[in-house]
């Protein structure tokens, strides 16, 4: 029987029903809310027509056009949910409005150019929002018939005015008339809304001629935003609203503020950033409720902030960022309410050193202040450097002594520059002579008392151990902690008159529901508890437990313990009563308004092991690596599914068998082993053969579970490398099984952060996590089984809805009892590998044990030896032209391909060297090695054809290879940043097979990414190699239609093989005296001429080489009559074109030293253990990987780069890498003193983002 009628409610939030949607939906008679937003819905389904009683419906984000008439016959619905669809006028029918239930719409963010035909009949509406459309006006008798709305959103849109009959909404409680043309519009309807509560006029266009001077009329207002209206000043009217509770004044002119604001004691959020004040009135300090302050971007210094802000109790939020102050009041760090802190993009020069005293501070920003100097921290007790993280000795010797590299005798005392603030404050404080007299008394009293508090632990020490080593007794190790009876036990068991009932499970007590009362299932045991009132109204319980005939010994055991221990929980007085199948009391069958019935068998499992034959599925998990955690994702058990970069696993139930790519990472590897144990010791109690299969070695097991004969092994084909680099699993979706009184809801669980976490879990509850290729249900230990019986219907029902692969599954998942593979869909929850080995020093202390003698036997494992190996030096020019000439020398014939209208063509010659960011490009090499430089001489067997008459250079220089020549068949395949994957496949099921059948297993296939390229490819283009912007058919063009602005920086990473000009962004700040770079000025012309001026930027401090490169180059690429090339060196630019289509002359750096001293390092935890690894010279922006923390050093800051899916142990481990290294350089080039920076992904410096060639957005994976 379909559980279907009886759903009263489901969320099917983010499904894919762009393809079908499901048909079974029709069954769903009683359902009464539906929600279908981000399910890729293009109309509406039919099936929606036959939900007669649907109320609430909810399909945002969708594609929707058109509404059809399956709303219409919605008689019930009360609330319709469209927004972020492509709804126009013509698409929504006038019946629609018709449905008299209908109390709240939202149309927003579509295409309306109008209000909806006959919207006005919809006279029931409370809540409209018309926000984000085109609508000019509003028709006159929309308000006179709605006049319930009590929300109201006509914001983002095109109004000028209002009706008169806005007035009739004496209802409305918030009216939103942000961003639309009301200049003209004066608001002189305000005073009849007066249970207006939210009024937002937010860049309407408000001037104090046409600001409504009745606004403080509104008796109820609590809200008001007069944002991005460009007000001199704030209405006086403004400042009589004393309900005020919220007011957001950001982005206009307001130059001052009156005194007068002191009315406003309700207020408790002021937004003022983004305005011209420069001083803030003292009594904005009589605002006792204010919790949130923002003056950003204004011109606040020093006095401009009163002093007495520090009777601001309630402040938790400040916001000053952008304006100019030096320092603040010393009366802010008493607030001592204050959570966030915000005071960056300032002149600070110090902090008043309370700051140190705000104990509930979360966030404290003092970004871009250069001139800072922090105050000491007030004393604290000496820490111990050296164990101070991770028991990871950061000392400088000990790393250097680690890595192999020599110890200097002596570290010298770090140089610090004289700072004239910071020696005031020292002085304010007293001389450095008072404090070393002062230091040195203090050391002798410190020294003495702790010799004698050395004396005194001895003596304890000695005495008695600690308490956490003290073995334990072999008897003492058998004992089990008490069971805590209050999981099993509610608080409100037992405190009503009534029955309630537990049965044995596993040992333990489960209340069952109600309605099966007086059930008893033969095999099973049961505790009855019957609560009543005394003659003195107090609480009198009676106890039984109920022994079935065929119930096992652990059962009616447990029934007995139980039952003493729920008498004794309750602190009652009564004796346990035992009763027996067939032979029980008056009294115990007295509980009961029916016949008690048995039942045959047992519901409840035994909590002894028994010995059955267990029945295992065969499944392969793809090992993926998502984020942080690991994934183990099912794929069909067919050959095609290995992948030769990844890691399988395969369960067959008696075996579990590892296949290992040979091209699949030692992390995953080694994550595979440890989840295959994991699996073998929890679910099949250690009786699991555990194999590891590498790929062309494996067993004769791991090929009879894919039905694969011993002899046919030779004749399978190798895996082909399928899966995309950017895989990534489907989102899991968490259902929340809610049982009610004759029906069923499906909501979804909210998920903190788009996060699952097994914290969601109730015990009281059941949940159905559906992971589109598996189903999970589980059950909570508390769950009623109702609900448990109810939720496994309704997943059978869920599973058959959508389209899924044929290794899908629907698995029950007990709590307590859950599965690795359903763990492993949860992050954090019992992770297989560990972020790290390490433990903290604080954790070990506590044991009371010698820190020291632990820390030699526990010593952890790092390697952070390349933070102290030399820069790798640039390659000589001469030994750079030597290379490329022998490396050419070598390629006897090279083919370019191009993907285009998803196939492959030969690329034109005049684009050879040419490389665009969203394409994708393959190279043909053919080397002719002489038999000299080899060992020995391999024959060349390889004739083919191509049917292809693209390849036919190929096939006849094949055909002709020298005998005596060693030849060599290297495809290049090259992606650009902004390219998807779809090129790689498509190469790997067409091009791919055709080169592999001319030249069998001589072709070499590479695949590269841009500014990733080797050496030897980027010989073959002898410095010319250029990478333009977007794809080759696209024309560069500005947003309003006209020919953009080219600009190209020529620079070499590491030596002169590592040359490239590629495209960045039209902008003089990216010059720089060092480099030569080429501008495309274009000319807007009637035909598809290409005319314009091109300049060739010479900067004083370029190389000859480059100099004469960059022009060779220009000549090349813009070899046309109608482009004028002209050579400027630095310093004589014209004023005209070239600096207008930089954006104007701005500052730019005039040297490149940097050059000579960056280094970029990567901190990853991937191995298991701490490491830091070198990134070669030639680095570029995409080796900054989400997951991991970088080390960049320009020769003057050192740069710590932070991953969003980076850990927190690698971000402290990474801190203090960082800091050895900035201490090691200090020795090193005491004469270049590094300062050591933060920063994180999309909030680059300048001087960070100048160290990677064409930087510009990071690349999305989608």
């Amino acid at each position: 029987m379909s559980v279907l009628p009886f759903v009263r409610g489901v969320d099917f939030t983010k499904n894919d029903f762009s393809k079908t949607f499901p048909s079974s939906m029709r069954q769903m008679s009683r359902v009464q809310w539906l929600t279908l937003d981000h399910t890729r819905l293009h109309e509406i389904p039919e099936e929606l027509g036959k939900l007669q009683k649907l109320e609430h419906l909810s399909l945002n984000h969708n594609q929707l056009e058109k509404l059809f008439g399956e709303l219409t016959e919605l008689t019930c619905l009360r609330s319709l949910d469209l927004r972020h669809n492509q709804l126009k006028n013509s698409g929504i029918p006038p019946e629609l409005f018709h449905l008299e239930e209908l109390t709240t719409l939202d149309l927003s963010h579509n295409r309306l150019k109008e209000v909806p035909e006959g919207l006005e009949r919809a006279k029931n509406l409370i809540v409209l929002n018309l926000s984000y459309n085109q609508i000019e006006s509003i028709p006159t008798a929309l308000f006179i018939n709605l006049t319930d709305l009590l929300f109201l959103d006509l914001s983002h849109n095109r109004l000028e005015t209002l009706p008169p009959q806005t007035r009739r909404l004496i209802n409305l409680k918030t009216l939103n008339l942000s961003h639309n043309p009301l200049e003209l519009f004066q608001l002189r309807q305000l005073p009849s809304l007066q249970s207006l509560e939210v009024l937002n006029m937010s860049s309407t266009q408000r001037t104090l001629l046409n600001f409504p001077t009745s606004i403080d009329s509104l008796t109820n207002l609590c809200e008001l935003d007069l944002s991005h209206n460009g007000l001199p000043k704030l209405p006086d009217c403004v400042y009589n609203v004393s309900t005020l509770v919220r007011l957001n004044l950001s982005d206009n002119e307001i130059n001052e503020l009156s005194s007068n604001l002191e009315h406003w004691q309700r207020l408790e959020s002021l937004n003022l950033s983004r305005n011209q004040l420069a001083v803030l009135p003292a009594a904005l300090c009589k605002l006792s409720r204010l919790r949130r302050l923002f003056v950003n971007d204004n011109k606040l210094n020093f006095e401009g902030i009163p002093s007495g802000i520090g009777k601001l109790g309630a402040l938790e939020c400040f916001s000053a960022a952008n304006n100019l102050l030096e320092m603040v009041p010393e009366g802010l760090c008493r607030c001592g309410a204050l959570k966030q802190l915000n005071l960056s993009c300032n002149r600070l020069i110090t902090l008043p050193d309370a700051i140190h005293l705000l104990e509930g501070l979360d966030q404290l920003d003092l970004r871009d202040n250069p001139e800072l100097v922090m105050p000491p921290k007030p004393s604290e007790a000496s820490k111990a450097t050296s164990l101070e993280f991770y028991n990871i000795d950061f000392s400088l010797q000990t790393q250097l002594r680690l890595a192999g590299a020599a110890v200097p005798p002596s570290m010298p005392a770090a140089v610090t520059p004289k700072d004239a603030t910071a020696r005031k404050i020292r002085l304010r404080r007293g001389g450095p002579r008072a404090d070393a007299d002062g230091g040195q008394d203090a050391a002798k009293v410190l020294k003495g008392m702790k010799d004698v508090a050395k004396d005194k632990q001895k003596d304890d020490m000695d005495a008695t151990q600690a308490e956490s080593l003290k073995p334990k007794r072999w008897d003492e190790s058998l004992e089990k902690p008490q069971l805590d009876y209050s999981k099993f036990f509610e608080k409100e068991d037992g405190q009503q008159p009534g029955l309630t009932i537990w049965e044995i499970e596993n040992f333990l007590p489960n209340k069952i529901e109600e309605v099966v009362h007086g059930k008893f299932y033969e095999g099973d045991c049961y505790i009855v508890l019957k609560t009543k009132y005394d003659e003195l109204h107090t609480l009198n319980w009676e106890i039984y437990f109920w022994i079935g005939n065929e119930a096992t010994l652990d059962k009616r055991a447990c029934a007995a313990i139980h039952a003493v221990n729920l008498r004794n929980y309750l602190g009652a007085r009564c004796r346990t009563i035992r009763e027996e199948q067939g032979d029980e009391s008056d009294e115990f069958l007295a509980l009961f308004e029916t016949e008690v019935i048995y039942i045959e068998g047992g519901r409840t499992a035994t909590g002894f092991y028994t010995i059955e034959e267990m029945i295992h599925i065969t499944r392969l998990y793809l090992v993926h690596a998502y984020g942080a955690s690991i994934h183990l994702e099912p794929v069909a058990v067919l050959l095609q599914s290995l992948d030769p970069r990844h890691a399988f696993v395969l369960d067959v139930g008696t075996r579990i068998h590892i296949w290992l790519g040979k091209r699949s990472k030692n992390t995953l590897n080694s994550k595979a082993r440890l989840m295959a144990e994991k699996i073998n010791k929890t679910e099949r109690k250690n009786k699991c053969d555990i194999l590891v299969d590498m790929q062309g070695e494996e067993s004769a097991e791991f090929w009879d579970a894919f039905d694969v004969l011993p002899e046919e092994v030779a004749q399978l084909p190798a895996p082909q490398e399928h899966i995309a680099d950017d895989f990534e699993p489907v989102q899991p979706r968490l259902y929340q099984v809610q049982l009610g009184m004759g029906y069923l809801e499906l909501p979804q669980v909210e998920l903190p952060d788009q996060k699952l976490s097994h914290t969601l879990l109730n015990s009281k509850h059941v949940y159905i996590l559906d992971c589109y290729t598996d189903l999970f249900v589980w059950f909570g230990k508390k769950s009623t089984r109702l609900v448990r019986a109810a939720a496994v219907k309704l997943s059978r029902e869920l599973f058959n809805m959508l389209e899924r692969p044929d290794c899908a599954l629907v698995m029950r998942v007990p709590e307590g009892n859950e599965m690795q593979i359903f763990r492993t869909k949860f992050p954090g929850w019992d992770e297989v590998m560990a972020v790290d080995f390490t433990r903290t020093a604080k954790s070990v202390a506590k044991t009371g044990a010698n820190l020291t003698q632990w820390a030699r036997q526990q010593e952890t494992r790092t390697d952070l030896a390349a933070l102290f190996m030399p820069r790798q030096s640039a390659m000589p020019l001469s030994e750079a032209e030597q290379l490329e000439e022998e490396w050419n020398y070598d390629l006897d014939m090279m083919e370019a391909f191009v993907l285009e209208n998803k196939k492959f063509v030969r690329l034109p010659e005049e684009e050879l060297g040419h490389f665009y960011t969203g394409e994708c490009y393959v190279f043909l090499c053919r080397y002719c090695i002489p038999v000299d430089d080899l060992d020995g001489v391999a024959e060349n067997g390889a004739e083919a054809s191509l049917d292809d008459s693209k390849l036919s250079t190929a096939s006849a220089a094949s055909s002709a290879a020298p005998p005596e020549d060693e030849i060599e068949c290297v495809v290049y395949f090259w992606q650009g940043r902004n390219a998807g994957n779809m090129g790689w496949l498509t190469f790997t099921f067409t091009l791919q097979k055709k080169f592999k059948a001319m030249f069998g297993e001589e072709l070499e296939v590479m695949r590269i990414f841009q500014q990733q390229e080797n050496l030897k490819f980027m010989s073959h283009f002898k410095r010319k190699f250029i990478i333009h912007t977007g794809k080759r058919k696209d024309k560069s063009l500005t947003p309003d239609g006209k020919p953009a602005v080219e600009f190209f920086h020529l620079r070499s990473n590491g030596g002169a093989l590592t040359t490239r000009l590629i495209q960045i962004q039209p902008d003089a700040v990216h010059l720089n005296s060092a480099f030569c770079y080429i501008l495309h000025v274009p000319f807007e012309t009637e035909d598809e001429s290409q005319s314009g001026i091109v300049y060739v930027w010479l900067g004083s401090k370029a190389c000859n080489e480059e100099a004469k490169l960059v022009q060779e180059i220009a000549e090349q690429m813009f070899n046309s009559p109608w482009v004028s090339l002209q050579i400027l060196n630095e310093g004589d630019e014209p004023e005209n074109f070239f600096w207008v289509a930089l954006g104007g002359r701005k500052t730019y750096d005039t040297d490149a030293e940097y050059m000579n001293y960056t280094r970029l390092f990567r901190c990853s935890n991937e191995r298991g253990y701490y490491t830091v690894a070198e990134k070669c010279a030639d680095f570029c922006q995409d080796d900054l990987a989400d997951d991991d923390i970088m080390i960049l050093d320009n020769g003057e800051h050192v740069f710590l780069w932070m991953g969003p899916r980076c850990s927190e142990v690698e971000v402290k481990l990474a801190y203090k890498s960082a800091q050895v290294y900035i201490q090691h350089m200090r020795i090193k080039q005491p004469e270049r003193p590094r300062k050591l920076f933060l920063t994180m992904k999309n909030k680059e410096s300048r001087r960070f983002s100048k160290c990677f060639h064409g930087w510009s957005a990071f690349k999305v994976y989608i």
